[in-house]
């Protein structure tokens, strides 16, 4: 009798406080609900992984190098586009948006195709007059020094926008990007400058490295600054 009297005691104050009990399953489910809305929130403001899937930029970076991206080095980007997809909603927007500087490796909507993200390393800046001559990359008349550049071939008159590019303005809002692999990188000497309305963010860290073709971890890469 003592034991049926105290359940429905625990009962009757249950109800009267308006606080049942959650079950198991609804917990498990409300956590769920605020991890995924916390990990959308990240990806859209913060930090969003990426898969390196061409040598572009080799050797900096390496076929299944994966990257941390930072999404809020150069402002704010307002969401547009259906949650792990590339199907945008509207044109892109930017609050407190800034200018990269030289040498920041950049995650872009490719211009040609929004669907696609490249990464390339930014080279010229708004204003600024960018020249190519024998592979050489001229700022306004001054070499430029780039240490992290890599020609796989000679200098070649052909194709001449990829070796020898004539002077070029960068207008504002642009900037000039290229590859890190200069013979093998489709870039700005191809397709143009780079309108930082299709800007995503500045890859910082590699965290994971595979190499497919010999089916092996890359554990020296993993951790590094892709500055490094």
């Amino acid at each position: 009798m003592s034991n049926k009297s105290e359940s429905t005691e625990e009962l009757t104050e249950e109800l009267k406080n308006g606080k049942p009990q959650k079950t198991v399953v609804r917990e498990y489910a409300e956590a769920l609900i605020i991890a995924l809305i916390l990990a959308l929130l990240i990806r859209t403001f913060v930090i969003q992984a990426f898969k390196i899937p061409t040598g572009s930029m080799e050797p900096t970076l390496l076929v299944g190098d994966h990257l941390l991206v930072s999404k809020f080095s150069y402002g704010t980007h307002i969401p547009n586009e259906i949650p792990f997809t590339s199907i945008q909603l509207f044109p892109d927007y930017h609050w407190m948006s800034s200018v990269p500087e030289r040498q920041d490796i950049i995650v872009f909507r490719y211009p040609r195709d929004p669907s696609k993200d490249y990464i390339k390393r930014v080279i010229g800046l708004p204003g600024e007059t960018i020249q190519v001559i024998q592979q050489r990359v001229y700022i306004n008349d001054q070499l430029l020094k780039e240490p992290y550049a890599h020609h796989s071939q000679p200098p070649s008159l052909s194709p001449p926008t990829r070796d020898n590019m004539p002077p070029l303005r960068i207008p504002e809002g642009h900037v000039f990007v290229m590859g890190d692999n200069r013979e093998n990188s489709s870039d700005s000497r191809m397709w143009g400058v780079l309108d930082l309305k299709h800007l995503r963010g500045k890859a910082q860290w590699i965290y994971w490295s595979w190499d497919s073709d010999h089916s092996g971890l890359r554990t020296e890469r993993i951790g590094n600054s892709v500055y490094r």
